[in-house]
């Protein structure tokens, strides 16, 4: 006596494995139903058992235009039946989304990153002033920050200037002015509460040292 075994590797692939084997059948059950009024009543009452298997989504905006969607989706798009709501096309689904194009303001010095660019032509905009310079000198601080975490070194002040000479294509200059950066080691310096420099010594319990033996 033979037994025949039905393996998963001989059977359709599932489009949304999610939703199980069942769904997909009974989806394709109501393709192959002749009746456009008896599929609409299918695809309703396939409708509410998919919304039964997720019920964590109930709350979700569009919830039900999800579930009209999903369902032409394992449908593979031949479904014949009346939606409540646009009927999705395959092509816009299958659709590539476009590059993600990266700013590349100034690839020379990658180390500073592409904040500091924005914030340069931002102080370039600025009126001369007390707040001008303390944002110039903000930004120069920020600088040797990115340009120690990256160098795991010291720098000079001098080469921060000239890269933000550079940067800023000559409109914010310091080397000329007697400003002089943060310390290297208090701008690497990692400042926190819960340090264990803060933590409080924990007591020992020496009670059994000091207890009398019985015997």
């Amino acid at each position: 006596m033979e037994t025949s075994l039905d393996y998963n590797t001989e059977r359709d692939q599932l489009i949304i494995p999610e939703y199980g084997r069942h769904i997909q059948k009974m989806i394709n059950h109501a393709k192959a139903t002749a009746s456009k009024e008896e599929r609409n009543k299918l695809a309703k009452a396939i409708i509410a058992v998919m919304g039964n298997m997720q019920p964590h989504l109930r709350d979700v905006p569009d919830f039900q235009h999800k579930l009209w969607d999903q369902l032409f989706i394992i449908a593979d798009f031949d479904l014949d039946v009346d939606s409540p709501f646009d009927i999705p096309i395959r092509e816009a689904l299958e659709a590539r989304p476009d590059p993600l194009h990266y700013p590349q303001n100034f690839p020379k010095y990658r180390f500073y990153g592409n904040q500091i660019k924005t914030m340069i032509d931002v102080a370039t905009t600025w009126e001369d002033g007390e707040k001008k310079d303390a944002l110039i000198i903000a930004i120069a601080n920020h600088m040797k920050k990115s340009f120690l975490n990256w160098n795991k070194d010291t720098v000079e002040d001098i080469v921060i200037f000239d890269h933000l000479f550079e940067l800023s294509n000559g409109a914010l200059n310091l080397k000329d002015k007697e400003v002089v950066l943060a310390k290297s080691e208090d701008l690497l310096r990692v400042k926190s509460k819960f340090s264990s420099t803060n933590k409080k010594p924990v007591k020992k319990n020496n009670n059994n040292r000091n207890r009398k033996q019985r015997y």
